[in-house]
């Protein structure tokens, strides 16, 4: 009776290790679903001055802003990136300079197609970096976002739309689009949500800096947070 006690504690004992351990296992495997460097392309379209003209779902200073943002946030995380335009040079004019300057040797695929999946070099540009997560953002969201991401869902790829880097010309426009995009299996995001997404840990010292950086200049109140957290108290810059 005593022999089969112990052996029911021992028993008892090596089941909760085991169970203590499986649980810090899966608790350390991050979902699927979330986005990393390895596993994500980026793809922005027609951030051009004739597209933002007539967008007015988001202040243009802002959304300037913030597709500059999420460019750098790819350049620091080495995400491949695709610029593309549509008319530039009979209509809808250059891309936003401060787009440009992030990747000043990229000249973008300019288009006559409104939806840039039916020019074939996007497709085969999407093919050729081996990715199945694609990041998107576009003028005008309810055009040229809409087809690009619904042709790129029906050919099986995971979209995430960058919604704060888009623009349609009506908050309503906007805001169906984006319904009718979430409706198909696309996934919204924001463009500091993929930037922490990528980082997803601050011990990752390759990129502390250049994140921070980023969202220091880009960041809005976060940004001024991490300033002053830094000057007052020399804190830990990520701070989340």
């Amino acid at each position: 009776m005593h022999t089969h006690r112990i052996t029911s504690t021992a028993i008892a004992t090596v089941a909760a290790a085991a169970l203590t351990t499986a649980s810090t296992a899966l608790a350390q495997k991050p979902s699927p679903r979330l986005l990393s460097p390895q596993n994500s392309a980026l793809i922005l379209i027609d951030h051009q001055p004739q597209m933002a003209f007539a967008t007015h779902s988001i202040d243009i200073v802002t959304l300037r802003n913030n597709v500059t943002a999420l460019a750098k946030s790819a350049k620091v995380f080495d995400v491949p990136t695709l610029l593309t335009t549509v008319a530039e040079k009979s209509f809808s004019g250059p891309l936003f300079p401060e787009l440009q300057a992030v990747f000043p040797e990229q000249q973008p695929i300019d288009r006559t197609t409104m939806n840039s999946w039916e020019d074939e070099r996007v497709p085969l540009w999407v093919k050729k970096t081996g990715r199945k997560k694609l990041v998107i953002a576009a003028l005008w969201t309810e055009v040229c976002l809409v087809g690009a991401v619904l042709s790129a869902l029906d050919e099986g790829y995971q979209v995430y739309i960058v919604t704060d880097a888009s623009g349609g010309v009506s908050d309503e426009a906007h805001a169906m689009a984006v319904e009718r995009m979430v409706q198909a299996g696309a996934v919204p995001t924001t463009w500091l949500q993929v930037l922490l997404e990528w980082q997803r840990d601050w011990a990752r010292q390759e990129t502390y800096a250049a994140v921070t950086g980023i969202a220091k200049e880009h960041g809005g109140g976060y940004g001024l947070g991490i300033i002053y957290a830094k000057e007052m108290f020399g804190a830990h810059e990520g701070g989340h």
